[in-house]
């Protein structure tokens, strides 16, 4: 995997602090926006906030304001309704004009609850159901190495969403094919919709299922920027024969307390008085 152009060589202290602080724009620009539309999915994009700055801010190959470069690295997301926390960063990356956030779900407005790759510039995958992405990130990767290309391609999947069987029909191909340029990494933060992962159906032993379908395993805590930003830059920076998965350990709702581990915050709306105590939570202020 080559290094990356306009992304981080390095794991220096400049760098884990530049997305450390993304993650946090990633949160408060979370609950700035779910305020236009009136509801939205909070503790969902909290889980993964840590995951996307890593990945945008320091591991992807990208070029700022080209959203169509050939060679730039993919990212699909399976759990679609976290794009709440992507839109801000594609269009911190130039990828289209910052003031179409102000009408977030709006008539006319591209920018909706789930995203779509024809409206949305940088976004690689229209998801909605989930157990699609998967699927979408394996055709991709298939995709570079019959053109002869060299991006890779990383798919971001919910705990729940593994539940769904079109994920494992794509894993045993991707293990079959030996696809070194895929990284699936999923957000394991134990809830749902519906209550905790496993209690509705196990996904447990999760790195055992992996590695029987064909995969190298990888397990972090998806909140630790130097972990994330190490172990997704080694797998970027070498030379893999297999695909990858990065089970990434987090919090439901990470960064505020009232929501963390709590499922009925999966969809939700801050009352006015909740969202300014949120807010300064987030910035640590008392």
């Amino acid at each position: 995997m080559p290094a990356s152009e306009g992304a981080s060589l390095t794991t220096s202290s400049e760098v884990v602090e530049r997305i450390r602080e993304r993650a946090q724009f990633v949160r408060l620009e979370t609950v700035r926006l779910i305020s236009i539309a009136k509801t939205g999915h909070y503790s969902s994009t909290f889980s993964c906030a840590e995951i996307l700055a890593t990945l945008y801010y320091g591991v992807l190959r990208l070029r700022h304001g080209d959203p169509q470069w050939p060679d730039r690295d993919r990212f699909v997301m399976g759990k679609g309704h976290a794009a709440v926390g992507l839109y801000p960063i594609l269009a911190d990356h130039g990828f289209f004009d910052p003031e179409l956030l102000d009408g977030y779900t709006r008539l006319g407005n591209p920018l909706g609850d789930h995203p779509d790759m024809t409206k949305v510039p940088g976004c690689d995958f229209s998801s909605g159901s989930l157990g699609h992405n998967l699927s979408v990130g394996l055709g991709m990767a298939l995709g570079a190495r019959m053109t002869g290309r060299d991006f890779n391609v990383y798919a971001l999947l919910g705990d729940g969403e593994l539940h769904e069987g079109q994920i494992w029909e794509a894993a045993a191909a991707a293990g079959h094919y030996g696809l070194g340029n895929l990284v699936a990494i999923v957000d394991r933060n134990g809830y749902c919709l519906d209550g905790k992962v496993d209690d509705i159906i196990t996904i447990e032993p999760l790195a055992d299922r992996w590695r029987a379908f064909g995969w190298d395993v990888v397990e972090v805590d998806g909140h630790d920027v130097p972990a994330l930003l190490d172990t997704l830059l080694r797998l970027r920076d070498g030379e893999p024969a297999k695909p990858t998965a990065v089970i990434a350990h987090t919090v439901k709702g990470k960064g505020v307390g009232f929501m963390e581990r709590d499922f009925g915050w999966h969809l939700g709306w801050l009352a006015e008085q909740d969202e300014a105590a949120v807010i300064r939570e987030l910035k640590g202020e008392k």
